[in-house]
């Protein structure tokens, strides 16, 4: 596999992530770039570990993550979506020091939803002559510069069109959730 096919793979594999990045930052007034960062760092990092799990697992288990990685995908990120668009309709709390600090275990969950499909990408790399370490670095660093321009975009959106950007940003993680599940089930 050529490096420029694994520089594809690896942006195709964080646009997910991006999304969810979008929904994210929508909900914060004014991020610090500091604070995108540890957000991209966070996803990258996942979206790095995930084909390297999946590459171990291999052929063994390859038809098991890929049989079932759309139903995760889509429960988890579909979850997320409806508690964003549910939390949007909630009065708004003044407190910006609690959007600064979100729950660590949610920026967790919804980083793990949107890599999944990373895993079962790594159990098919475990087929193919690739450098996992490479690959899933690439994946990990993609994830990392969309996942940070997601949040500051994200941010800007909120800005603009007010606390229903929440709502959108919940949609936005539920339409990823679907067009995974879709586009494994087609």
């Amino acid at each position: 596999m050529s490096i420029f096919a694994l520089i594809l793979l690896a942006f195709a594999m964080s646009t997910d992530a991006f999304a969810a990045a979008i929904g994210k930052g929508v909900k914060i007034k004014n991020p610090r770039f500091s604070f995108a960062i540890k957000v991209g760092f966070t996803f990258g990092l996942i979206e790095a570990i995930t084909p390297v799990i999946g590459w171990i697992i291999g052929h063994a288990a390859s038809s098991y993550v890929e049989a079932w990685d759309h139903w995760i995908a889509l429960i988890i990120l579909t979850g997320l979506g409806v508690y964003m668009v549910f939390e949007s309709f909630q009065p708004a709390i003044d407190d910006e020091s609690k959007t600064q600090k979100q729950s660590f275990i949610l920026l967790c969950v919804t980083a793990f939803g949107t890599s999944i499909d990373a895993m079962a990408v790594g159990a098919s790399l475990a087929f193919v002559d690739v450098n996992i370490m490479t690959a899933s670095g690439l994946i990990g660093l993609a994830t990392f510069l969309m996942v940070t321009t997601g949040i500051m975009l994200g941010s800007l959106m909120g800005s603009l069109i007010g606390k229903r950007a929440e709502t959108f940003g919940g949609v936005i993680l539920i339409s990823v959730g679907m067009w995974i599940f879709t586009t494994h089930t087609l």
